[in-house]
């Protein structure tokens, strides 16, 4: 009997590490799938990218007092709140819109810089704590501050670079401060309606 329960305490023991085990493997698999953008986030940003890219286009036709409203921005914004992407692939987020910005006219190179800052902004303000409750309220800030950080960014490059000799034509400030706060409005507005909808049919 004594050698009967003893076998029976080693299989058991087993099988408990087994299934420990088995449950590590999952974890450590759940793990690595997160740590990486899959085949649904990158398809989601290729699309909403576009999509901001054809809203700048034609809201750009209507509003421009020297560059148009960059509604790339509230793109990307909603993209890394919905992904919550690390900050090294936020960075390579913002690097993208950068270079869209590019088939668009104005100042050329800026935004890549730009659409750098206020991505990182995205990332780190996506990241702060908060009740679920607060959602709507976090997703509103964070996209205001990051077309702030973003626009503001635009500005200083561009005038560093007026004021270190560059061959560019800087839009006067006044009406910088009318498109980036406004685009930031805008953003947070787009992104408010959108945030939801999205996260529910892609399951975030």
């Amino acid at each position: 009997m004594k050698k009967t329960e003893t076998a029976l305490e080693g299989q058991s023991n087993i099988e408990i590490e087994e299934r420990g085990m088995n449950v590590m493997e999952k974890r450590e698999v759940a793990s690595q799938e997160k740590n990486g953008l899959g085949i649904q986030d990158i398809l989601l940003i290729g699309i909403l990218l576009a999509a901001g890219a054809v809203l700048k286009f034609f809201v750009g036709t209507v509003i421009n007092f020297g560059m148009k409203p960059n509604f790339i921005i509230a793109m990307y914004c909603l993209i890394i709140l919905l992904i919550k992407p690390r900050m090294t692939e936020a960075c390579v987020i913002g690097l993208l819109s950068g270079a869209i910005c590019q088939f668009f006219p104005g100042q050329p190179w800026i935004n890549f810089v730009s659409e750098l800052a206020g991505a990182v902004a995205m990332c780190a303000l996506a990241r702060l704590p908060m009740k679920t409750s607060l959602t709507p309220v976090k997703t509103v800030v964070s996209t205001f501050l990051s077309t702030l950080v973003s626009g503001f960014s635009f500005i200083g490059v561009m005038y560093l670079m007026y004021y270190s000799g560059a061959d560019i034509t800087p839009t006067p400030l006044a009406a910088f401060m009318a498109i980036i706060f406004g685009t930031a409005f805008i953003n947070s507005i787009i992104v408010l309606v959108l945030y939801t909808p999205l996260r529910l049919a892609l399951k975030k």
